[in-house]
């Protein structure tokens, strides 16, 4: 085990449990004074991580840059993006840099092959059968499926999954947006892996 920027011994993910998170606080540090910091360099972290983030043809140009903006912030270097959307760089910022974008006409091909090369088909979606993302322990190497803003997951779709996880509503709407559901999804992703998911 070695240490993190921390200080921290990295924790061992034998049996699949998922590492603590680091903070920006060394363990025995008294109580900092807090100061307002922005646009600091990222946490210590694996750098890429084995999660691919899949997304449908958007209704919106906003909100397909607002979750490849969420997915460069939670270290996803790859997307799968149905269609020919243009994604706007004033939304999607540095990600664009970080992520690589493959276009498809359409998901399922790309889906089977990545299923074939081990990963997980996890869609985020209301569902029979859905699991709360609270309960939900992400595989380290995972496809998350996104579904449309007003069709969700579609119904070619929704049976080739392995998983589908669903995000608790505690009011009305019922149903995140389709970029906020997307950046909790795969930030719960980075708490469950940490810095151990690379």
């Amino acid at each position: 085990m070695g240490k993190s920027a921390w200080g921290e011994e990295a924790a061992a993910t034998a049996g699949g449990d998922p590492p603590p998170v680091p903070t920006r606080q060394a363990p025995d540090a008294p109580p900092a004074e807090f100061v307002h910091l922005r646009h600091q360099p990222a946490w210590p972290g694996p750098g890429a991580r084995e999660l691919i983030v899949a997304c449908p043809t958007m209704r919106s140009g906003v909100n397909l840059a607002r979750i490849v903006r969420a997915a460069g912030c939670c270290g996803v270097r790859r997307m799968i993006v149905a269609g020919s959307m243009r994604i706007d760089p004033k939304v999607a910022r540095d990600a664009l840099e970080q992520i690589q974008i493959a276009r498809h006409r359409t998901l399922l091909p790309v889906l089977r092959k990545l299923r074939a090369e081990g990963y997980r088909l996890v869609g985020l979606e209301q569902a029979q059968g859905s699991v709360s993302i609270y309960d939900y322990r992400f595989p380290r190497r995972a496809v998350l499926l996104i579904g449309h803003e007003r069709l969700g997951i579609t119904p070619d779709l929704l049976p080739r999954l392995d998983e589908v996880v669903e995000i608790p509503i505690f009011g009305r709407p019922q149903a995140h947006n389709a970029a906020t559901a997307a950046a909790i999804a795969m930030h719960e992703y980075c708490r469950q892996w940490g810095a151990e998911a690379g």
